[in-house]
């Protein structure tokens, strides 16, 4: 029975492998967050990793609040970046499969069409150049790595848009959403679900791969949509990004190619639309 170890396993992400795993008992799970599994002790992580001897590393750990990662620049490095390159390091010196989980913010966001796995990186804030570090790490350390680049993610889990837009709605009359920022939506389950369609396939094809789910839109498309499923009254106002400053810059165009990883594993990519419905169909649930 192969032994799999989540990291982050409380993250969205995590959060909803966790919720999977119960149909995949062929696999022995172990899900980890900082207690059971600190990727910040970079010096005791190879010995933490020797103790669960994993044959299967899922990363979803990662320094993500990207506003901040503009300040907490070493906490940054160390999650994004180095702690991924002793995951790399064991995984190759232990014939572990590692399956790393990236983000759009690897690129500038000055692309005019969808961005295909081979689109030259060149991030414009912290979090960004630190996750090109740990890709470029794990590909360097452990050369049949898979690594997976997601966008705007979001869960029934966690803190995400979709959950802060759904709180706002219901509580103000009206909001602004910045509408120059386009790519696409991610429900971390079907991400999860695309992950565990990976692992069960045939045939492990190291190298980049880009999942989101379909459709192009802005931020503020993506609040209208939030708006008509969670039928709310509130005024929803598209505003420029130049309105609403933020400490760390984002991509104005960050819209992910999904055909590798369509073609590589059979992935099925859903509408976000779709996967948006199912999503706020279980927060209502949570909330009743």
């Amino acid at each position: 029975m192969k032994k799999i170890v989540v990291t982050g396993a409380k993250g969205q992400l995590g959060s909803e492998l966790q919720v999977l795993a119960v149909d995949y008992p062929q696999f022995k799970w172990v899900f980890t967050d900082q207690e059971e599994l600190d990727l910040c002790d970079l010096v005791g992580l190879e010995a933490q990793l020797d103790a669960i001897h994993p044959q299967i590393i899922i990363n979803c750990a990662a320094h993500t609040a990207v506003d901040r990662a503009e300040t907490e620049i070493e906490l940054s490095d160390v999650l994004n970046h180095q702690a991924v390159a002793v995951l790399a390091k064991w995984s190759q010196a232990h014939g572990c499969q590692l399956i790393h989980v990236s983000t759009d913010y690897v690129f500038d966001g000055n692309s005019a069409v969808a961005l295909t796995e081979t689109a030259e990186t060149n991030p414009i804030n912290v979090y960004g150049v630190t996750k090109v570090a740990g890709e470029k790490a794990c590909l360097k350390y452990n050369p049949d790595s898979i690594i997976i680049r997601t966008s705007w993610v979001y869960s029934s889990f966690g803190n995400n848009f979709v959950k802060t837009m759904s709180r706002l709605m219901q509580e103000r009359d009206s909001l602004s959403v910045v509408n120059d920022q386009i790519g696409s939506p991610t429900y971390a389950a079907d991400l999860a679900q695309a992950i565990l369609t990976i692992i069960h396939h045939p045939n492990w094809q190291a190298g980049i791969y880009h999942f989101s789910n379909e459709g192009e839109i802005s931020w503020y498309e993506f609040a209208l949509v939030i708006q008509e499923i969670g039928g709310f009254d509130c005024e929803i106002s598209g505003i420029p990004s130049s309105a609403y400053p933020t400490p760390a810059r984002r991509p104005a165009y960050s819209l992910l190619d999904k055909c590798k990883i369509k073609a590589s594993f059979g992935v099925e990519v859903p509408e976000y639309r779709e996967s948006l419905r199912r999503c706020m169909g279980l927060l209502r649930i949570k909330t009743n």
